[in-house]
């Protein structure tokens, strides 16, 4: 009989939380694994008893907390795990969804949810992306586009998004788990990518449905640019050999270093004149942050610091 597991990452989301579990109690013979991050708004009280919760007393971010439901998933025996965001709730056929696809594709190692905006039902949030060289980023698949019936079809991407991917047992037991440096973003497409060198294919499967919250804690954000463009060298550096490796890192931290070293300069002027002259400097203030997050981020890629972020600089992007 094929053993799927269901983790969900918890992080003073408690609310969030109980809704996708409501979500999630018509699922038959999947166990239903909470992972709680080290949260301080009561949840581990409020979700005892529902579901099995492992508690791991400090934020290790999505990579290091998930990587704790995924070890323990691996000692009782599970077939598939599934990731899922707790900001999400599901369609009643999504586990049934997967495995099908996972029986049509039997060289799929990794499988993506049809992911719609909570928002707005009928809008796609996005499936994953493509890596495109010129950009040295991903083109995201079915970005906000309204569900037109379309995407109906199983698609090979490059690597699907981490609110909702089920993936197979030998995935990680061939190429290992989350990369807990990454701490938060880029650590789904470094999965993905591990996986797809060693021959598994990663797929999206458009049965499986879920509705995303998109959390607004990171959008536009500090943390959010710091992470982001850290973990974008990191995971250049993890997926990129030889001078293609150095083609990139040197693209990025010559060109976009460099371009936000100008802006935030730029920007510093304006906030003197605005200043100077009584206009409100809110925004301005808030951009100014982001770049220096972004700038830090670089820097503790550099320097190594990696997980939740070391740099004392970033201390002061909060």
């Amino acid at each position: 009989m094929i053993k799927v597991g269901l983790i969900v990452l918890n992080w003073n989301g408690l609310a969030d939380t109980e809704k996708c579990l409501e979500s999630l109690q018509h699922l038959e013979g999947v166990e239903i694994v909470v992972v709680d991050n080290g949260s301080t708004d009561g949840s581990q009280e409020a979700l005892r008893g529902k579901c099995t919760l492992i508690e791991t007393g400090q934020n290790l971010g999505f990579a290091g907390g998930n990587n704790v439901g995924i070890e323990y998933g691996l000692k009782q025996g599970f077939d598939f795990f599934l990731i899922l965001n707790n900001d999400t709730v599901v369609d009643p056929n999504i586990v049934q969804a997967f495995l099908e696809g996972f029986e049509a594709h039997p060289k799929a190692g990794i499988l993506g949810a049809k992911i719609y905006l909570m928002a707005e039902p009928n809008r796609f949030d996005h499936f994953g992306g493509m890596w495109n060289k010129k950009t040295l980023a991903f083109d995201y698949v079915g970005y906000r586009e309204l569900d037109k019936g379309d995407w109906e079809e199983s698609q090979r991407l490059d690597y699907v998004c981490g609110a909702a991917l089920m993936v197979r047992r030998e995935v990680f037991e061939k190429v290992g788990l989350f990369d807990p440096r990454f701490f938060l973003f880029w650590e789904e497409a470094d999965l993905c990518f591990r996986a797809r060198r060693a021959g598994f294919e990663v797929m999206s499967c458009p049965k499986a449905k879920i509705w995303h919250k998109v959390s607004a804690s990171f959008t536009g954000k500090a943390h959010g640019a710091y992470f982001y463009w850290r973990n974008h060298l990191l995971w250049i550096e993890r997926n990129f050999k030889g001078s293609k490796r150095v083609y990139y890192l040197a693209r990025l931290l010559g060109g976009k270093l460099f371009f936000f070293y100008a802006q935030k300069s730029v920007r510093t002027l304006q906030l003197i004149m605005q200043r100077v002259t009584g206009r409100d400097t809110t925004r301005n203030r808030e951009r100014i942050v982001r770049t220096n997050a972004a700038v830090c981020g670089m820097h503790d890629y550099l320097f190594r610091r990696f997980k939740a972020g070391r740099s004392k600089n970033f201390m002061n992007c909060h």
